[in-house]
């Protein structure tokens, strides 16, 4: 497996059902103790019928099959979720750069508490937290994090002078 080797495109209806199966293997496996809100066939709908038609979607493909998704949608990363295997070999890294390059003004997510690897997957490139809340919001009734990232607060050493 080599992240140099992918093809990062924009999703198109026919990938749905892929991005959806990437999805379930990683919410599975990156979350263990989080209740799933829905069942596995209307993950799928969701992703065939709301998804992929109406946001931002974007894939990472490997030998012809999707490993990875971006969705955004306005400011906001909805969604990013890579196939298990794919973890660490840096697809996260290039999303997110490709995130950053689609929305230069700044994004803006949320992530469960638990979700300690994607905590610190955000910080390390640039998301600060700025609310945390009991997760009544969410579906899951899961507590989460709402993170922000704005191109000035990339890098804290650099100061930001406003004329």
């Amino acid at each position: 497996m080599n992240s140099d080797d992918l093809v990062f495109r924009r999703a198109d209806d026919s990938d749905a059902a892929d991005i959806a199966d990437v999805w379930l293997r990683s919410f599975t496996a990156a979350l263990p103790t989080v209740r799933r809100a829905h069942g596995d066939d209307e993950v799928r709908d969701w992703f065939t019928y709301v998804v992929v038609p109406q946001y931002e979607t974007w894939v990472a493909i490997a030998e012809g099959s999707v490993v990875g998704l971006l969705v955004l949608n306005g400011e906001d990363l909805e969604q990013l979720y890579l196939d298990p295997p794919w973890r660490g070999q840096g697809v996260g890294d290039r999303f997110m750069d490709l995130a950053k390059q689609q929305r230069p003004d700044g994004l803006g997510l949320w992530t469960f508490q638990v979700n300690g690897p994607a905590r610190r997957f955000y910080e390390r490139h640039g998301f600060i937290a700025v609310e945390h809340t009991d997760g009544l919001r969410n579906e899951e009734h899961e507590p989460d994090v709402r993170y922000s990232w704005k191109p000035q607060e990339q890098d804290p050493q650099t100061p930001w002078v406003r004329w």
